[in-house]
């Protein structure tokens, strides 16, 4: 059984199938078996285990894990460690409770009084606790069993196996506990303190899942308090360990592990963000993460794409804690993480600027005097039309309802030329949003009449244009929009009374089959036409002499009754 079965899933489903996993415990917990047939029902139940998630449930089901525990009381070693090993196998496996470990108060003491017994029990018992010491609750247990006593001088094992386990224990067993952290920090080794064990074992010539683990360690000692933040084996030993981990050479599953310790470890302290933000182009390494998979191939080998495709989210998420993390609290670090992001990063940071810049929102002030009127204007020459279109609509956002100084500031920033390259994108998204960005710069009175004293001559161009040209519906309403506002100012209406080609634009819209572009038409005719101002007598007759009149009585029998209503309180103003 136990050559049929290795390496082949189909055997082992097949055995399982039959029954075997019964009667092979039947005969393991048999008082009179040998030792030897006990030895070998294990390793096959063993291997069995080592199939898919569906043969560790059948394994469990069967009540394996009882009559495993129950075997590690033989005074056999072979036994016992052929026990111990299946028993990793399980408790490894995603489908088993860790739970069944501490279901039996006498298991854990008695596990600890085997990792005397040989290299073998010493790595698959380290094995099975750090992967089944979830939470404080299971911490605590193996703590106040002498975890920590009985698994140090582990670190110095002439097996690399061991040593690597024992070093796994002790960063679950350290992560966010102070009481471990505390003790850790102050145990002895050979003469050596537990940390330095831990830096030696960071040394770049060590195995990259050694430095890693080692690392680990010392970012959770850290983080719970047992060692400072300015000590230099943080400083000078994990923290540039954990940078290398991000690095291109390595392996996917190390650059995500890599990262997430080095967020955790930096999160609350300013000093450690500007160190690693310094260190070895990490901020520019960063943007790497999101180059995953680098080039889709020909997807002939589609478990290899799902794959890439897991990883490349893991390293995205990676990426995005240890931004997070960077940025926490220091400006200069957050402007060099947008100056440096990839596309990515630049869409989901814009798209949240667009919606803290509403002008309801308490964080316009603060977003404002970090710069972020050069970084949105920036954003709106990307070569990426998503990020045109959410600096363009950040920048309206941030416009809205602003005052003269900030309007002043995108106008200078953005620049006429850049604006009226927006207008003329091709993509529909930019024009509308450059649209709306227009229609809140000219909006209320004295800024209206100030922008289009310094630039009416291009404004009116360009609403000419987009009015000639082909586009949708909503465009040109917006535009028809824009000029109502226009229209609204004092000195800014003559730009749009001494334009007769515009006047006719707004004439035949008017007279449009879209209620909603006759509407808007009907704003600017409003506008012009406003009894209480200064020369309103002088446009009224020229708009008369134009037929204005004479469609505003059309449309006073509209069937929609908006556009009735508007007619009707736009003749008023005639008979006032």
């Amino acid at each position: 059984m136990k050559n049929a079965v290795i390496g082949n899933n189909k055997q082992k489903a097949n055995l399982i199938v039959l029954g075997a996993v019964p009667r092979l415990l039947y005969l393991l917990q048999q008082e009179a078996s040998s030792t030897e047939l006990k030895t070998e029902c294990a390793v096959v139940l063993g291997s069995l285990a080592m199939g898919t998630e569906n043969n560790v449930k059948s394994l469990l089901d069967c009540h394996i894990i009882p009559a495993l525990l129950q075997g590690l009381l033989s005074p056999d070693l072979k036994f016992i460690e052929a026990c111990l090993r299946c028993l990793r196998t399980i408790f490894t496996s995603p489908v088993t409770p860790e739970e069944l470990l501490y279901t039996d108060a006498t298991v854990i003491p008695h596990l600890m009084a085997l990792l005397s017994r040989s290299r073998y029990t010493q790595e698959y018992i380290c094995q099975i606790f750090s992967h089944c010491c979830k939470g404080p609750d299971h911490q605590t247990i193996l703590f106040n069993h002498g975890a920590v006593q009985n698994i140090a001088h582990l670190l110095t094992s002439p097996s690399y196996k061991v040593r690597m386990q024992a070093l796994k224990c002790f960063s679950v067993l350290a992560f966010e506990n102070p009481q471990v952290s505390m003790t850790l920090v102050n145990v002895l080794v050979d003469g050596e303190l537990l940390p330095q064990i831990f830096v030696k074992m960071l040394q770049r010539d060590k195995p990259i899942e050694m430095q890693l683990t080692s690392a680990k360690c010392l970012t959770y000692m850290c983080r719970a308090g047992a060692i400072r933040t300015d000590d230099s084996c943080i400083v000078l030993k994990t923290l540039p360990c954990l940078v290398r981990m991000c690095s291109k050479e390595r392996l996917l599953e190390e650059r995500v592990e890599g990262a997430e310790t080095l967020a955790y470890l930096i999160e609350p302290d300013v000093e450690l963000q500007r160190i690693a933000s310094i260190t070895d182009h990490l901020i520019a390494m960063l943007a790497d993460y999101f180059k995953y998979p680098s080039s889709v191939s020909a997807i002939t080998d589609i478990k290899r794409l799902d794959h890439d495709l897991k990883h490349a989210h893991e390293l995205r998420q990676a990426a995005f804690k240890l931004y997070a993390s960077l940025g926490a609290n220091d400006e200069d670090i957050r402007k060099k993480v947008l100056q440096n992001a990839p596309d990515e990063i630049l869409v989901v940071a814009s798209s949240m600027l667009c919606n803290l810049l509403l002008e309801f929102s308490p964080s316009k002030e603060p977003i404002l005097e970090s710069g972020a009127v050069e970084l949105l204007c920036g954003l709106t020459q990307s070569e990426n039309p998503a990020l045109r279109v959410n600096g363009i609509w950040a920048l309206m956002n941030m416009a809205f309802q602003a005052e003269q100084k900030i309007k002043a500031d995108i106008l200078r920033s953005l620049s006429t030329e850049q604006l009226f390259r927006l207008l003329s994108d091709s993509d529909m998204n930019v024009l509308m949003k450059t649209l709306g960005l227009l229609r809140n710069l000219l909006s209320t009175r004295p800024h209206i009449d100030k922008i289009m004293s310094t630039h009416g001559k291009q404004i009116m161009q360009a609403v000419t244009l987009i009015l000639e040209g082909e586009h949708s519906m909503e465009v040109k309403e917006q535009t028809l929009c824009i000029l109502a506002n226009i229209a609204d100012g004092t000195t800014a209406k003559e730009l749009i009374m001494t334009n007769d080609d515009i006047l006719q634009k707004i004439k035949y819209y008017m007279g449009h089959s879209h209620v909603k572009l006759q509407l808007a038409a009907m704003f600017c005719i409003s506008n012009l036409i406003w009894n209480e101002e200064e020369g309103s007598q002088e446009r009224q007759d020229k708009l008369r002499d134009m037929g204005i009149v004479d469609i505003l009585h059309k449309l006073s029998q509209s069937t929609d009754s908006n556009l009735c209503d508007k007619a009707k309180t736009a003749l008023q103003q005639y008979l006032a």
